[in-house]
């Protein structure tokens, strides 16, 4: 029998990538998990392995070409039975699926509504929509009832009990909703599309990222010769996030110094034993610890704004995205509960990220599902920059070159090594008294440590 291997689904938002290699011809024979091409998408390289075994009868991936998630990568030739056994099970757990998702669907229909737990896929979302999760639900109000819930008498949309949910927790009327899956089942992806194309429109964006630089450009060569280069996957997409983040967010930046010196000192002395461990301390580490700490006391920085439904989405997880200055371009990769991290953990975590997005070998989903971002220069220098929030997060943390500066301690000057830092927030959640504090409290954690304690 004869197999189409497609394009899975990668990763949240990623809808397409650029093959880069392939590992096949036709007349190979494959094992179920060896890589068939390696797909750059917007932020990663991913292998894409087979899901059958057999003797492949036809290769449509070309290197350099740009494929959908869904297309056609080869046809493989399996073994008859045991392949068809394979096709029907997916069809049958499917329809088993679609018989459990009815039956709960009329459940809901005919019971009163009560909070239920979103899925873990629906709790990390980084570039798509305003981010949700049940902790989140007990800070925002209860969506409106939906058209599904106050018709009794209407068939339940085609979804599983997890998408439903999440259409309630994000407000959207489940039959509303278009179906891509087969039948017109809707997916996860189909409800936070929908989310994105109800966003309020503002110029080059709706919702979600957008093209930058719609009107036509001058001929230049009329001046001199010019060398045009195609924009990579990742600046092209750099450039979208970056527009419609400047374009959604009403940004104010805040800038303050803190005196590092205790903190260089620390790193002195414990950077043996974390080589040790099999990490380098960095500055890094320690302020995304500090940060993690401050997003705790300050809830709105750790926060969405859902300008569609009027509502503030206060997340209980720290997820930290740090910057990562890569060949491709800027990479965000996030650390997952930082704030339940030691120094140690953070030092480990910070360097395989980064390094790993240098290498091209990061994960699409550790890309996603960041709260708050830090982006830190001072490797490169400079004395101040104001850093774009990546939305739908609402702040971002700056980090410059420290130097040391004589500082008047007491009756005297002495010399402190100080680190300008600038936090760029949304005006929308944040007002500039609060980001004062925060960013403060920030400099007094890593000042005086022993003040992360003192509430």
């Amino acid at each position: 029998m004869i197999q189409a291997i497609k394009v899975p689904e990668i990763g949240e938002n990623v809808e397409s990538g650029v093959v880069v290699a392939v590992h096949i011809k036709v007349g190979d024979t494959v094992a179920v998990d060896d890589t068939l091409i390696e797909l750059e998408t917007d932020k990663a390289l991913v292998e894409i392995p087979s899901p059958f075994a057999g003797r492949v009868t036809e290769v449509l991936a070309d290197t350099g070409a740009q494929i959908n998630v869904g297309d056609v990568i080869a046809r493989v030739e399996t073994e008859g039975e045991a392949a068809k056994a394979e096709d029907d099970a997916p069809v049958q757990h499917k329809m088993t699926e679609n018989s459990a998702s009815m039956t709960e669907s009329r459940a809901e229909e005919t019971s009163p509504a009560s909070p239920q737990p979103a899925s873990d896929t629906a709790t990390e979302d980084l570039a798509s929509v305003s981010e949700s999760s049940t902790m989140e639900s007990s800070f925002a109000p209860a969506p409106p009832p939906s058209r599904s819930d106050t018709l009794p008498d209407r068939p339940p949309a085609p979804a599983a009990p997890s998408i439903r949910r999440l259409a309630r927790e994000l407000g959207v009327d489940i039959v509303d909703v278009s179906g891509s899956g087969p039948g017109g089942r809707i997916t996860e992806t189909d409800v936070k599309a929908h989310v994105r194309n109800r966003q309020p429109s503002a110029p080059g964006v709706s919702g979600a990222p957008a093209e930058t630089g719609t009107s036509a450009m001058p001929d230049f060569s009329r001046w001199g010769k010019v060398d045009i280069e195609e924009m990579d996957t990742v600046r092209r997409l750099t450039a979208r996030s970056t527009t419609a983040s400047w374009a959604t967010i009403p940004h104010v930046t805040q800038f303050d110094e803190a005196d590092i010196t205790s903190v260089m000192g620390f790193i002195e002395k414990n950077a043996p034993k974390v080589e040790k461990a099999g990490a380098k301390l960095t500055v890094t580490a320690i302020i995304t610890r500090v940060c993690a700490e401050a997003l705790k006391r300050f809830p709105r920085f750790n926060a969405s704004i859902d300008m569609a439904n009027r509502r503030i989405i206060l997340k209980r997880y720290v997820h930290i995205g740090i910057a990562a200055d890569t060949p491709r371009g800027l990479l965000v990769p996030v650390i997952r509960d930082a704030d339940q991290r030691s120094i140690v953990d953070l030092a480990k975590t910070v360097g395989d990220l980064a390094q790993r997005a240098r290498d091209k070998k990061i994960k699409p989903d550790e890309l996603e599902g960041g709260t708050f971002s830090i982006s830190n220069q001072g490797g490169i220098g400079g004395v101040g920059f104001t850093p774009i929030v990546l939305w739908p997060q609402v702040a971002i943390l700056g980090v410059s070159r420290s130097a040391v500066k004589p500082v008047f301690v007491q009756d005297r000057f002495e010399p402190r090594t100080v680190l300008p830092l600038s936090l760029s927030y949304d005006h929308r959640i944040i007002d500039g008294a609060d980001a004062a504090r925060f960013l403060r409290w920030i400099c007094d954690g890593l000042e005086q440590p022993m003040t992360l304690f003192l509430d």
